[in-house]
């Protein structure tokens, strides 16, 4: 059964960056797209972005794109969210997921981590 950990939240001003990481477990990460999707208190979990299980194909919500990048190594089973010109309506707490197919939706997705929060200071 697969594990996802993620980690790198943490409090950072306006304007700064961070990079999440989403470590792994299994032996069949590559055949996984993986997602990451974000909840803010009271508010729904939305779709952040995804990458394909060859990492070749990405996808990025409206209100992150040019500003966050998914990559991810296979050979480490990681996955990375760097997120960049961040925003206090980036305020969060950040999931990862796994999928055997690429969805935007949460009801697609039958692994996710416990989250790590992200904080983003006016």
């Amino acid at each position: 059964q697969m594990q996802l950990v993620e980690s790198g939240g943490g409090l950072v001003q306006a304007g700064g960056s961070l990079r999440l990481s989403c470590v792994v477990s299994g032996r069949t990460f590559s055949s996984y797209a993986m997602g990451w999707f974000r909840q803010a208190p009271g508010k729904e979990r939305e779709f952040v972005g995804i990458i394909s299980g060859s990492g070749r194909a990405t996808s990025y919500a409206d209100s992150v794109k040019g500003r966050f990048t998914i990559a991810r190594d296979n050979a480490k089973n990681t996955v990375y969210l760097q997120m960049n010109s961040l925003r206090p309506e980036d305020t969060a707490n950040y999931y990862c997921a796994a999928s055997k197919v690429s969805s935007t939706v949460p009801s697609r997705y039958d692994t996710w981590g416990q989250g790590t929060q992200v904080t983003v200071s006016s």
